[in-house]
């Protein structure tokens, strides 16, 4: 599949993200399946059957149904499955098609990758098929990957990443806020000096020096677009001292605030 383009991804309205009943259970059917389908165990207890093979479920628990298997499971009432499946066709012959099975151990990409393909069916989203079928290709890739046993970012280092980043966004948004240190950890579920370690390595400037930089740039972009004078833009960035703005806006710009208008 890894030949194929996305386009060559027959999308099909059988897709969910479920959490399964208590007395939930996949019974045998005669004919076997028609078709692919990703089915992708986010939590719970269970064991499936392929083509009479069984298999544990757990979280991570990941299988390609190819057309033709024959498959049933069962879960445990007490800790019943999250699943999601996404069933599809392929428009023409492939080769280098994934293994049916894996457990999954670095689960975040992929979690999110499937989050992204239900969440795009739940409205009329603009071009959601291209993007659909993009993200198919995508999947297909992350579990060729995992079957040839390829290095896959850890699960722990991208939800850092992530932290990291939205509470510097927060900081980018907010940039008249004098942000302690402590309140930005607790926002990254963090403490204060492994956030101001971890900040520091994946930003590449230490908390501080980016919260003074995101102010300082915003306040050139005031003084050049907004209209507003040097009293004006310190006030409104919080700086209590007009001199001590002035001398920090010359330290990051190399230019005095009454230069830039």
């Amino acid at each position: 599949m890894l030949e194929i383009s996305p386009s060559s991804f027959k999308l099909l309205p059988a897709f969910a993200k479920i959490s399964c009943e208590p007395g939930w259970k996949w019974q045998k059917r005669e004919k076997p399946l028609a078709n692919y389908d990703i089915f992708y165990v986010w939590s719970g207890e269970g064991e499936l059957f392929l083509n009479g093979k069984p298999y544990t479920l757990g979280k991570g628990s990941c299988f390609l149904f190819r057309p033709g298997d024959h498959t049933s499971a069962t879960h445990n009432p007490q800790k019943p499955l999250v699943l999601t499946y996404i069933h599809f066709d392929v428009t023409e012959p492939v080769t280098d098609v994934p293994a049916s099975y894996r457990v999954l151990n670095e689960t975040f990409d992929f979690e999110h990758m499937l989050a992204k393909y239900v969440r795009l069916f739940l409205v009329r989203t603009f071009a959601a098929e291209i993007e659909a079928q993009l993200i198919l290709k995508q999947l297909i890739i992350h579990l060729l990957r995992h079957d040839r046993d390829e290095p896959v970012e850890r699960k722990a280092s991208n939800q850092l990443t992530e932290s990291i980043r939205e509470v510097a966004n927060y900081i980018q948004q907010h940039p008249s806020i004098i942000h302690r240190v402590e309140d930005l950890g607790k926002r990254a579920g963090l403490s204060p000096r492994y956030f101001s370690i971890k900040f520091k390595e994946l930003i590449g400037v230490s908390v501080q020096t980016y919260m003074i930089r995101t102010r300082i740039e915003r306040a050139q972009h005031l003084l050049m677009h907004a209209g507003m004078n040097v009293t004006e833009v310190a006030d409104a960035l919080g700086y209590r001292d007009i001199f001590f703005f002035s001398r920090q806006f010359k330290q990051y710009t190399g230019k005095n605030p009454s230069e830039i208008r």
